[in-house]
Order: structure tokens, then sequence, then C-alpha cells
């Protein structure tokens, strides 16, 4: 259990509130890191002379915000930070993970010629009958982070087929040799596959979010990727200037 010496209240406003503002004080300076199992209830009230009603309201709003994790039988403890990614613009997952010091390491499990499956003929009308399917699986300092379904359109990426994604990513490649004009995309939350359950690690219940983007250069589709990442542990995020 993390050392509670010198603990003490500075802000001010209700008691419950300063006391998660002490709290959050101490994982901003790193003082309690992700996964460090913070002090007991009983230790907090004996420590900053507040009532276990108080106490437990702080630790109880700090669980629900996702800043701690409370773990029946152990403590509670630091809750990881969920990996954000940006949502409105296409972005290599490689230099995501390096901009925020991590290590990106990825597995290519396959990559083929097929035919057009039927939910993407409507968007490869007069372009042809085949595409490229490539399933990547990202991720970072060791854990999964991003399930990477790709189908390319071959007539515009032909040598998308010979690479072997040793040293580049998918969409690294894509971004460096195919100019884009738009894209759209859907995000949602989504039952997993036993698949995506086993490649991403999930824990019993967990859902995937999914984003679904087309790409195109004109008219024409270069690329529909559906990117798949564990639900407890990635959020997107996204921002915007207002048009004056």
């Amino acid at each position: 259990m993390n050392n509670i010496n010198d603990l003490r209240i500075k802000t001010s406003g209700p008691l419950y509130q300063q006391i998660k503002d002490l709290i959050l004080h101490k994982i901003g300076t790193g003082e309690w890191r992700e996964g460090d199992r913070i002090p007991t209830e009983h230790a907090l009230v004996e420590e900053l002379k507040a009532s276990r009603m108080t106490i437990n309201r702080a630790l109880r709003e700090l669980t629900q915000e996702g800043v701690l994790a409370r773990r029946q039988g152990s403590g509670t403890f630091v809750a990881p930070s969920k990996l954000e990614s940006g949502l409105l613009e296409i972005r290599n997952i490689a230099t995501e993970i390096a901009a925020r010091g991590g290590d990106h390491s990825a597995e290519l499990l396959s990559l083929l010629e097929i035919a057009v499956p039927a939910e993407l003929e409507d968007l490869m009308v007069g372009q042809g009958d085949r595409l490229y399917h490539c399933l990547m699986l990202h991720s970072e300092n060791g854990v999964p982070v991003e399930l990477e379904e790709r189908y390319v359109n071959p007539s515009l990426v032909p040598a998308f087929i010979e690479q072997d994604f040793s040293d580049e990513t998918p969409s690294g490649f894509l971004i460096r040799t195919m100019p884009y004009s738009h894209a759209d995309h859907r995000i949602s939350a989504d039952i997993p596959t036993d698949e995506q359950k086993r490649l991403l690690r999930l824990k019993e219940g967990e859902p995937v979010l999914t984003l679904e983007r087309h790409t195109y250069a004109g008219e024409q589709m270069i690329t529909t990727v559906r990117l798949y990442h564990p639900g407890s542990r990635f959020a997107f995020g996204g921002a915007f200037t207002a048009d004056r």
C-alpha cells in the first residue's frame, strides 16, 4: 500500500471534492502511478480526519469516472489510462504510439487477394470484382490495442499485395503512396467474435470499439478498413475549431 504520510487537503469546496482533488493531484504528479494500490478507506479516514461516508463518496465517484479501479478483496488501485486515438484524422497507429512514448509492434495475420464481399459490392460498382484483404494485429508495449481488417482496391494500389509490412504499417504505406480526397467513417460498440476476443485478449463481456472507414480518391474507393479496439482500454478523441 502507498505511504500516506503528509497527506494534506489544500483545495476549497465540499470535503469529498477536496479529497478527490488530493487523489487526482497525487496521480497527476506521478506519486501514485497506474496500477498502484491506494490507501484503504480506513487509512484515509484516519489520516484526513474525514467520515467514512465522505471518503467512500470520493472514491466511488473517482471509480465511476475511470480514475480508480476497485477490486473485490484486493483494494482500490489507480486505473490505467485509456489509449486515445484521433477520430477525424486518418492516422498511422505506429506514429500515434511513438508520439505517446510507446513501443509499437505488429503481426501480419493475413494478406490475400479475394472476391469482393457482398457487403462491399455497392462501394465497388464499376471498379472490379477483386480486392486485397489484410488482417493485422497492432500492439503497444506488447499489449494488443488494435485489430486491423482492411480491404484495398487493386486497380488503385496494385503494389499493396507485394508488401510484407515488417517496417511499415498498411496505413502508413497508403498515406505515403496514395493521396485521398475524402473519407467517411462510423463508430460502434460491438459484441466481439471469438477471434477478436482471442487476439485482443478481451475480458468476458468486454465489447470492441469499431471504427469503420471508407477512403476515396474522387469517386473511387481506395480502401475500407475496420479497426477493432478493446473497449476497456481505448477511446476516440477529437477537437474542432468554430468557424467564426
